[in-house]
């Protein structure tokens, strides 16, 4: 183990030395105010549904292109219906995780689950020859097993240097299920200098002090000193102790207990400062919103307040022609009036058309939105919901802000929301899976300011399909929440 970690001394040098000065050139360019889509990548896996009591079943975990020459198994019991998932993990022939980059310093093992959700269940050691053992427990029953490089070994998503990935045997006790995607971290969000000098440190230095100098520079490169300072200061201070402790020959038990520490307030600042950056953006273009429909809206108010004076001015000049004109002309004034009523009336239409038409323009720059006869139908579809679940999607709370900002404008709107699903499932689940969601999108709408009493939210199930149940697409365009916005001010369906 000593042998392995001057190896790994040695790879990542410059990391420690020139850290400091890499995250101030490349500042800008890393305070990113959440991890974008951009940052993520996606990719696919199989997963074994265990059975339970069946005792301890064995599958490979086989080596990727990164790490050919790897291999392993793992053995996965489940000994009572509702336990947790015991997972015995066993590598072989695994290189240092540096040799993939000097960004990286440990590997981690990871649950994945059918919905594409990642649990992280622990470091995973080795041994000079490249070995390493894992014990751990999930409280998922489904699930497939993947190992990664990482820069520490508490992190909250996996990275893209997947080494190693389980794969069912023939004798596998288990149910297979695909898992059509999960997220995985780019290298690039981690990746610092390399190490052309070649330079060597104290082998003495333990691998978990790397590790908290690593999570530090890392929390530090996504702003966590400014959105997560009270964190963000523990996790400074726990270093320093470390650096201290190190420095003082302390027992190595404190130093490493002190840099795991140090790991996991790391973690957490830099989780936290994705969150708060995230807040801020969606509040960001929520008034940015608001602020265009309002300008929108007064410019229309302007050409009102204009048209208006016109007629004004026209009713006047033929009042006056009216008192000056025998009976003929009283009579022509009387048409031309009647002339202007119904010109007003077309007027005030063409007004509801053209403020019809560009509701529907802004809503659809935030969600697919169709002119229909019981007013403009905004869809969110069942990808905006975490599956079979009412909870809104970031994407979907982002969404749901923006058209907000937008209906604020228009007091007098009015929303009926409606939640639908599938056939798949019963019927009383479905209706109340639809009611929930309608119900959330509704108490979300409310907490941006809409007034309560012109939002009403109603659950249809497996009512009223638009496509055919019998095919994955038509299922998936059934599975919506509907948001129908009417009002005398937008009038009828456009070119009714």
């Amino acid at each position: 183990m000593k042998s392995w970690n001057r190896v790994l001394a040695a790879a990542i040098l410059i990391v420690v030395v020139l850290v400091a000065t890499a995250f101030a050139q490349d500042q800008s360019a890393q305070s990113e105010q959440a991890v974008p889509a951009s940052a993520l990548i996606t990719k696919a896996v199989q997963a074994i549904g265990y059975q339970v009591g069946a005792g301890g079943s064995k599958v490979d975990l086989q080596g990727t292109d990164l790490m050919p020459q790897a291999s392993g198994e793992a053995k996965v019991e489940i000994k009572s219906k509702g336990s947790t998932a015991n997972v015995e993990v066993n590598v072989k022939g695994l290189k240092s995780p540096t040799t993939l980059g000097s960004e990286f310093l440990t590997y981690v093992v990871w649950v994945v689950t059918p919905d594409g959700r990642t649990g992280n269940t622990g470091e995973l050691l080795l041994n000079k020859d490249g070995d390493g053992k894992l014990k751990a427990t999930t409280p998922a029953q489904t699930f497939s097993l993947i190992v990664t490089a990482e820069p520490y070994y508490v992190v909250g998503k996996p990275s893209e240097m997947v080494v190693l990935q389980s794969q069912a045997r023939k004798d596998t006790n288990g149910k297979i299920f695909p898992i059509s995607e999960y997220k995985l971290m780019k290298r690039g969000q981690y990746q610092k200098l390399g190490n052309p000098l070649a330079l060597s440190l104290d082998p003495k230095i333990p691998l978990e002090v790397y590790e908290a100098r690593n999570a530090v520079e890392v929390a530090k490169s996504r702003s966590a000193d400014k959105y997560a300072p009270e964190i963000f200061s523990k996790a400074e201070g726990s270093l320093q102790m470390t650096e201290r402790d190190l420095a003082s020959k302390a027992d190595m038990k404190t130093v490493m207990s002190n840099a795991r520490q140090t790991v996991q307030f790391a973690e957490d600042a830099r989780s936290l400062s994705v969150q708060r950056q995230e807040a801020e953006r969606i509040a960001q273009e929520k008034a940015a919103a608001a602020a265009q429909a309002k300008s929108e809206a007064e410019a229309k108010a302007a050409e009102e307040a204009a048209e208006a004076k016109r007629v004004a001015d026209d009713e006047a000049a033929a009042a006056k022609q009216k008192a000056d004109a025998e009976l003929a002309e009283q009579k022509r004034k009387a048409d031309a009036e009647i002339a202007a009523k119904e010109e007003a009336r077309l007027a005030a239409e063409r007004e509801k058309q053209q403020l019809r038409a560009k509701l529907l323009e802004q809503f659809n720059r935030v969600l697919p939105t169709t002119d229909t006869p019981r007013g403009l139908v905004v869809n969110m579809g069942d990808v905006l919901f975490d599956t079979g679940k009412s909870d809104l999607r970031t994407q979907a709370q982002v969404a749901l802000a923006k058209l907000s900002g937008i209906v604020l404008n228009y007091p007098s709107l009015r929303l009926a929301i409606a939640g639908y699903t599938d056939s798949t499932g019963g019927a009383e689940f479905n209706q109340t899976l639809s009611e929930k969601r309608a119900d959330g999108v509704r108490s979300y709408l409310v907490s941006q300011g809409l007034d309560a009493s012109s939002l009403t939210a109603q659950g249809f199930g497996m009512n009223d399909p638009v496509a055919d149940n019998k095919t994955a697409e038509g299922r998936q365009k059934n599975r919506r929440v509907e948001i129908v916005i009417s009002g005398e001010v937008i009038g009828t369906e456009i070119g009714k």
